[in-house]
């Protein structure tokens, strides 16, 4: 049972370790070190089960693909996995892992269950779970527990139901949020640029993992294995290698930004529908981490259809007199696909002088700080697949394509449809 004095000796707690991040975050030469990738269940533990799959297997799939990713690109941050085989390890260890190697960053990758069109990608930050939905999450990850030997002893008694449990979580929800809150945000968003995945939200649930960490930590729900579209997707080694693409992404203009001395704290995010529904994603729009419109599948290469206006005629009855109407001026559409290869908040030397070796380079200055470096201009998605190409065998290894629309960026959905 929680008591007054348990709650103010984590307050204390919580006040020396936030202050000791934030300020080791701020102070100048601050960089990230370790960070920890934690796949979700495992062992005797499967997870929630799609129709010929469990989360176990896939969690671990993408998350070793992003300690690889991060290992390959970043030689000075030390990468732990608290698994990397199919064994149980129990959520206070897996939090235990991080805490006990000081990690900067603690990354935990799940899927995802619900009713059968539900769909999408969706992060999570430790906080108070403000709907059913997000509650729902929080019940199936941290049901986890009863899996343990003595696991009342492990979480000092923990009772979701309890109101003195509850309290417990809104303090911890403000230990690390900024920082959360903005890694969450840029899973998020690279799930939808780069993986063309349906962004659900960032949201806020009760999480012992998170709970039990000491560090900016986010939970990732990478989709829904009781979708069979998705199912198929998440089980596959192309998406689960652009589902891990996507998070390094996230990762590494986190990294940027903490390096920088940009802490988060004009992040933008939502906590998730507040119906409570997790249903048909059509009774469970949540809000957008970008107002910009996500798709839940990347669109094949357009074709280039060449526009004819056509001015239709109003239908006559009788003879009589009309004053002509003047006819509409179409919008001009400026879009275009290009070869992303590098985004950062401040130009430097060294970076300049890499771009100076490619030919046909743009600098876009985008809306959320960044400067965002791409090559071409071309007019279908193939032709940019063919620079991409040529630009990841000359050490490009992050470029992907992305669209835009009279100089602001799109997704290849949208773009798809203004082509026509």
């Amino acid at each position: 049972m929680y008591n007054v004095k348990r709650i103010l000796s984590i307050v204390c707690t919580l006040l020396l370790t936030t202050s000791m991040h934030t300020g080791q975050a701020d102070s100048e030469g601050y960089k990230i070190k370790t960070v920890v990738i934690d796949a979700g269940h495992g062992g005797h533990d499967p997870g929630c089960l799609g129709s010929n799959s469990k989360e176990k297997h896939v969690a671990l799939g993408i998350a070793l693909k992003v300690g690889k990713f991060i290992e390959q690109n970043h030689p000075d941050v030390k990468v732990i996995y608290t698994r990397k085989t199919d064994v149980f390890v129990e959520l206070h260890e897996r939090a235990n892992i991080a805490n006990k190697a000081n990690a900067d960053v603690f990354i935990c990758i799940h899927a995802n269950a619900a009713a059968a069109g539900a769909y999408g990608t969706e992060t999570f930050v430790m906080g108070l779970h403000k709907t059913e939905a997000n509650l729902s999450v929080a019940k199936r990850e941290n049901s986890a527990i009863l899996l343990e030997d003595d696991y009342r002893s492990k979480y000092d008694g923990y009772d979701p139901n309890s109101v003195e449990a509850n309290i417990i979580f809104t303090l911890h929800q403000n230990a690390y949020m900024q920082q959360s809150l903005l890694l969450a945000q840029k899973v998020q968003e690279n799930f939808v640029d780069y993986a063309g995945r349906y962004n659900r939200g960032v949201k806020q649930a009760g999480l012992l993992v998170l709970y039990k960490t000491a560090m900016p930590a986010v939970l990732i729900e990478a989709g829904f294995l009781t979708n069979k579209t998705e199912e198929k997707y998440l089980t596959s080694n192309k998406g689960q290698t652009q589902l891990a693409t996507a998070i390094y992404k996230a990762f590494n203009e986190y990294k940027v930004d903490m390096e920088s001395g940009y802490d988060g704290s004009k992040s933008i995010v939502s906590s998730g529908s507040e119906s409570g529904e997790t249903k048909e994603v059509a009774q469970n729009t949540p809000v957008k981490t970008e107002p910009k419109k996500s798709e839940p599948v990347k669109p094949s290469p357009p074709k280039i259809v060449e526009k004819k206006t056509v001015v239709k005629k109003s239908p006559v009855d009788k003879p009589k007199t009309e004053v002509p109407k003047p006819k509409a001026t179409p919008v001009k559409k400026t879009v275009y696909y290009t070869v992303q290869i590098g985004a950062v908040r401040e130009s430097n030397t060294a970076g300049q002088q890499k771009l100076s070796k490619i030919e046909n380079v743009i600098e876009n200055h985008g809306s959320d700080g960044y400067i965002r470096y791409s090559v071409g201009r071309f007019s279908t998605v193939s032709d940019a697949s063919n620079q991409k190409r040529k630009l990841i065998s000359s050490g490009f290894k992050d470029a992907y394509v992305t669209a835009y629309n009279n100089n602001d960026r799109i997704s290849l959905k949208e773009a798809a449809l203004l082509m026509k």
